[in-house]
């Protein structure tokens, strides 16, 4: 399974954004997919991750209310729309793929987008 993570870039604080990850590979589907990220001097952070039925597990804190995760089977892609963007998001997003509910137990990862966000 192969992950690519596109759609980051600069934004202002209170903007939106939507980051894709495009999955390829065979098994794909047996794979839940989850979205993390890392800013710069921390630990990588889990925010939330997708069954392909739909099927999510809670939201990290930091962006609940505020960032959505969705999937879209048959384009092999999973989504993360970003709204009401804070300065505090600025980090490089990943995208992977692992059992369910891919939280701890990752089998693959993208190469991550970098997402500023300005204040």
């Amino acid at each position: 399974v192969q992950l690519q993570a596109s759609g980051g870039g600069l934004v202002q604080a209170g903007g939106s954004l939507r980051l894709s990850c495009a999955v390829s590979g065979r098994h794909y589907s047996a794979y839940a997919m989850g979205w993390f990220r890392q800013a710069p001097g921390k630990e990588r952070e889990f925010l939330v991750s997708t069954r392909w039925s739909g099927e999510t597990t809670s939201y990290a804190d930091a962006v609940k209310g505020r960032f959505t995760i969705s999937s879209d089977y048959a384009n092999k892609t999973v989504y993360l729309q970003m709204n009401n963007l804070k300065p505090e998001d600025t980090a490089v997003y990943y995208c992977a793929a692992g059992p369910w509910p891919a939280v701890r137990t990752i089998t693959y990862w993208g190469q991550g987008t970098l997402v500023t966000v300005s204040s």
